[in-house]
């Protein structure tokens, strides 16, 4: 383009001399007329052009323009996008059918684990792994339409009601969710400390029930220990946050100077986090060179992951696994078992083999996308068939008993599945309930009345408020002293240890 203006100018300084005769003058001056009329087309053509190209290059205003400009795939989405701007009966957010139209093309993969997130979503994102955040403390992730838990966190409220692993939320106070993605429901189930959310649950086949959770500050404390009997250390980890290597360093440490001579490492209902802390922890079990996982791309190439062997310690291991250990957490166990030799315990694993990067655009959201898939060291892919433990180990049929919504009123001649769950749990702490069919009648009533008696609750023989929780609670107590899947872990240490 300035080559061309050069010449331009060039030609129009080369104009008749101011010398020539009158009549020269004359047929002159027509011919300079003539002349400086098709340089005046000359130049309208050339000027129109420069602001043409100028535009295709730079322009943003004109949307003739930019459909031009764009990729020829995306004109039918500028299409739809001007046909709902001219003729939508109401105004439209600009920002939002951006963000929708991304959300389509991301939800289109049919991939639960990639997700648009607008800027308050990824936000609430980052504060999820970080140090705390407010909500009723549950993973969850989308399931063939479905809302499901992956499990619940430690401590949360999301535990305390009674959620468990593969429970479906229906609907957030009365709203449906089926369809939403994990962000969307995540927005509803969220919320300030001390307000409450209503769920609608369904477990299993069961009739679905509502249960209202008061929502607390949820603390990103990842890693719990304790000091078993015959010196064997017990280490939980509920999630692969930031902070969780740090965490475990600080507790083996303080079971070391204890006299720890074994280890029972849960990893039941973590649903995973972060690759880096998953990479660093289970360096710290597997011996250095070893492989920890393998990453596959879309080529089929394939990136190994070996062990740092960051870790002094010598000392049997054992890892409990369940339905809800998923993702960093199936990486773990995969890797000690297939490079370390160590024996796993308790359920299958929950499944999930891809890997997720975020890719951040400038206004602060982003899109998670699924990127690779990874495999254990011996190459099995894991994806929707989870890792097997060595010995399997099923827990009690009341530990997945339905959970009773202590809002709702159990009383004489009521009759549901939570009357039916209350029964159960009743008999399973040593009362005697009359029946277990879900009809509340007069012995029913005793039972709970015994119940209150025991707890030094008021003896109405109506479950309600404390009295469910205590219930409950009770139930959940005894489900973690009796847990056989702990008990057979120590068993399998003692094993090791005595070798």
């Amino acid at each position: 383009m300035d080559q061309e203006k050069q010449n331009g100018e060039n030609t129009e300084q080369e104009g008749p001399s101011e010398q020539l005769g009158e009549t020269e003058t004359k047929q002159n001056f027509m011919q300079i007329k003539k002349f400086h009329f098709a340089m005046l087309l000359f130049f309208i053509v050339f000027i129109t052009a420069g602001i043409t190209t100028f535009a295709l290059a730079f322009g943003e205003d004109d949307p003739v323009v930019k459909v031009i400009r764009e990729r020829e795939e995306f004109a039918k989405l500028y299409e739809a996008y001007d046909t709902l701007q001219k003729n939508y009966y109401t105004e439209l957010d600009e920002q939002q059918l951006i963000d929708g139209a991304i959300s389509g093309m991301v939800e289109s993969l049919d991939d639960p684990y990639s997700d648009y997130m607008s800027l308050d979503d990824a936000k609430s994102f980052h504060e999820s792994i970080s140090a705390s955040f407010e909500g009723i403390g549950a993973e969850i992730q989308e399931k063939d339409g479905h809302i499901a838990i992956v499990s619940p966190l430690k401590g949360s409220p999301a535990e305390k009601a009674g959620l468990l692993p593969e429970d479906l939320i229906l609907s957030v106070d009365g709203k449906s969710i089926q369809g939403m993605s994990t962000t969307e429901a995540v927005a509803l189930i969220r919320g300030e400390k001390g307000t409450k959310v209503k769920l609608t649950i369904q477990r299993g086949n069961a009739e679905p029930t509502e249960v209202t959770i008061t929502r607390d500050t949820i603390p990103i404390e990842t890693v719990y220990g304790e000091m078993l009997e015959d010196d064997i250390g017990k280490v939980q980890i509920t999630n692969f946050s930031e902070h969780t290597h740090e965490e475990l360093v600080v507790i083996l440490e303080d079971l070391n100077s204890k006299g720890m001579k074994g280890l029972v490492l849960d990893l039941r209902q973590n649903p995973g986090g972060l690759l880096d802390q998953a990479i660093k922890i289970t360096s710290m079990f597997v011996p250095e060179g070893k492989l920890l996982f393998k990453v596959e791309d879309r080529q089929g190439n394939v990136q190994e992951y070996p062990s740092t062997g960051n870790s002094t310690s010598d000392f049997p291991l054992v890892i409990l696994i369940d339905k809800g250990s998923a993702s960093a957490s199936e990486i773990l166990a995969g890797a000690v078992s297939e490079s370390a030799e160590v024996p796993l315990v308790g359920q299958t694993t929950f499944g999930k083999g891809t890997v997720q990067r975020a890719e951040n655009f400038k206004d602060g959201s982003n899109i998670k996308l699924t990127t690779e898939k990874w495999l254990t060291p011996d190459g099995n892919w894991v994806h929707e068939k989870g890792v097997k433990p060595d010995y399997e180990v099923e827990m009690p049929d009341y530990a997945s008993l339905p959970f009773i919504d202590p809002e709702t009123e159990l009383n004489i001649s009521a009759a549901s599945e939570q009357v039916k769950a209350a029964q159960t749990m009743l008999k399973v702490l040593g009362y005697d309930p009359g029946r277990e069919d879900g009809f509340y009648d007069e012995k029913t009533s005793e039972a709970v009345k015994q119940f209150q008696k025991d707890k030094e609750l008021e003896q109405t023989g109506v479950l309600k408020d404390s009295s469910t929780i205590e219930l409950m609670s009770a139930v959940r107590n005894k489900m973690l002293e009796e847990d056989p899947q702990l008990k057979k872990a120590i068993e399998v240490v003692k094993e090791e240890m005595d070798k």
